[in-house]
């Protein structure tokens, strides 16, 4: 049978891509925030995730989900989660390249730049999408945390940092690479911890410490195949931070047992689950009754990992935009030519990259926090970049799968990537805190503490937008008012509106010293003096259009502007 038609005016895949040379918005922020950074590693990692085998798994880790088995055949119980092939070359791959605890090795801390190149790299993996970094993003929370008991930390410090990756449930000891969860939210409590019903009874004590014995539940238990957990349950003394291991030190299971695994929005790969725990054993970590600010000590770090998750997302989702735009025509030339999809696409290309740059400032902060600058910025920017980052997500993923019109609805294909975006982006923004826990944490930190007071944070905000004022009249005017209204502290119903200007600034101000004049404009222009509506696409006629979707091109080297000469 002869076809009825020839395929044509359909775009190729954006894949054998390096994700690190053509990310422009990425390179200058690095050089910015650390000129001496050693890129290599992120040259090579930017190869393998932007390959087509790499995009296979995740593609494969997602439509194949995983399986829960609570019981063997024979009746025995056995808690046991299975992955897809995929899903542990994925996680393989993470952890090979140090995207977890290895930023805490002596080797990476040495450098002075372990948890900016960490980051970077984690942007790198997210857009992928492969939905498996969240117990990649927990064990780099939980590595320093078990400092507080440091007969643990000696044990399973050196597999948490390893770069080998092994999902078999045996003994820490027996195993090349380790990786842990947190499990602290109830499900009458959520984000307030404080109801948490979990009861911890003293039990003896052992080369690790003080030993209880757990009774209680977990309704967010995600990654459940880790190794061990940190969490949280009512001791006699108050809620206590507890280390809870999956293989006890004799060799025995503990009793932990998953009841069913969440049938989630996005993050399909990961098994989220619910568990049960009955009379398992755990061992104190930190100080007893001390367990809430143990776990806003963790949860400074995923939230980290959430604002440069999105950032990555973001950043995939605009390349695969600007890949079909440049490809597609319609009305008798290419959609990038367009005039109102270059509006489009340049006013997400600065969305994008003042997202980098806000996420890896914040990163810089980890990498020096004995300085009282960056200690500051550190605290003030962590729930401030998780707010407005993770809000903005998907609002831009859906102005971007908009762009490929009805392809970027429809799951399979190279574009199929772009509805795991659109259904993963509403995570991060849940996840460690949705916007009103970030708004209150932001609050918290102005309050003042052994870390920060109110005069210090302003202080430390006017001397973060300094190197850019003069530069732009609408972020003079904010930049003159903010400080002020920090160290006034903005009431309870003013929060938000809070964290959203401190972000503004501090992107604008960062676009200022580490993007073309061209970006910086732009994004004041629209963002800080209102040349902008309340949807992406309607930036002024003024803006150099073509040079800011240049610089948004995925293709590095070779890559022309437009796509001219692929």
């Amino acid at each position: 049978m002869a076809p009825t038609h020839e395929v044509f005016n359909q775009p190729e895949p954006l894949v054998d891509i390096n994700l690190f040379e053509g990310n422009q918005a990425m390179r200058a922020a690095l050089a910015f925030n650390a000129p001496s950074l050693d890129t290599a590693p992120l040259h090579a990692l930017g190869a393998t995730v932007g390959s087509a085998e790499m995009q296979t798994h995740a593609r494969l880790a997602n439509v194949h989900t995983p399986q829960l088995r609570t019981h063997s055949r024979f009746g025995h119980r056995t808690d046991q989660v299975e992955f897809h092939p995929s899903y542990h070359a994925l996680m393989g791959a993470a952890v090979g390249a140090g995207l977890h605890g290895t930023a805490f090795s002596p080797e990476q801390q040495a450098t002075g730049h372990a948890h900016l190149l960490r980051a970077a790299g984690f942007m790198l993996f997210t857009e992928l999408e492969p939905s498996v970094l969240c117990p990649i993003s927990m064990t780099y929370a939980v590595t320093p945390a078990l400092k507080d008991n440091p007969a643990i930390y000696r044990d399973w410090g050196p597999g948490l940092s390893s770069r080998a990756y092994d999902p078999a449930l045996r003994l820490w000891r027996d195993k090349p690479g380790l990786t842990m969860g947190m499990g602290m939210t109830e499900k009458q409590g959520g984000s307030d911890v404080r109801a948490n019903t979990t009861r911890a009874e003293a039990v003896g004590s052992d080369a690790w410490g003080q030993r209880f014995s757990v009774t209680g539940h977990k309704w967010f238990f995600s990654a459940p195949m880790c190794d061990a957990f940190l969490i949280l349950a009512q001791t006699p003394s108050g809620l206590s931070c507890l280390f809870l291991p999956r293989v006890l030190p004799d060799g025995s299971v503990n009793a932990i047992q998953i009841q069913r695994l969440k049938d989630k929005l996005g993050n399909k790969a990961n098994a989220s689950s619910e568990v049960e725990f009955s009379d398992a054993t755990a061992w104190l970590v930190g100080e007893e009754g001390r367990g809430v600010p143990q776990i806003l000590a963790m949860g400074t770090m995923t939230r980290l990992d959430c604002a440069l998750g999105t950032s990555g997302l973001m950043r995939q989702a605009l390349s695969i935009a600007l890949n079909h735009t440049v490809q597609r025509k319609a009305f008798g030339k290419r959609l990038i030519d367009q005039p109102l999809m270059k509006n489009v696409l340049a006013d997400l290309a600065l969305e994008s990259e003042a997202a980098t740059a806000l996420a890896l400032r914040l990163a810089r902060s980890f990498d020096h926090p004995s300085d009282p600058h960056e200690q500051a910025m550190g605290r003030l920017l962590t729930p401030v970049a998780k707010f407005w980052i993770c809000k903005r997500g998907s609002h831009f993923a859906q102005e971007a799968m908009e762009c490929l019109g009805g392809n970027g609805y429809v799951e399979e294909g190279g574009e199929g990537v772009m509805a795991r975006i659109y259904r993963e982006m509403p995570l991060n923004s849940i996840w460690e805190g949705a916007g009103n826990i970030m708004a209150l944490d932001l609050l918290r930190a102005l309050r003042g503490g052994p870390a920060m007071k109110q005069a210090d944070a302003a202080q430390a905000l006017a001397a973060e937008l300094a190197p850019a004022r003069g530069m732009h009249r609408a972020l003079d005017h904010l930049a003159d008012r903010l400080p002020l209204r920090v160290e006034e502290m903005a009431t309870e119903m003013e929060a938000r509106r809070l964290a959203q200007d401190v972000a503004l600034a501090v992107q604008a101000s960062l676009l200022a010293q580490c993007a073309p004049p061209e970006v910086f404009g732009a994004f004041c222009d629209s963002r800080l003096d209102g040349q902008w509506g309340h949807s992406f696409g309607s930036l002024g006629a003024g803006v150099a259009f073509d040079t800011l979707i240049a610089r948004a091109m995925p293709w590095g080297v070779g890559g022309s502007a437009l796509g001219v000469g692929r």
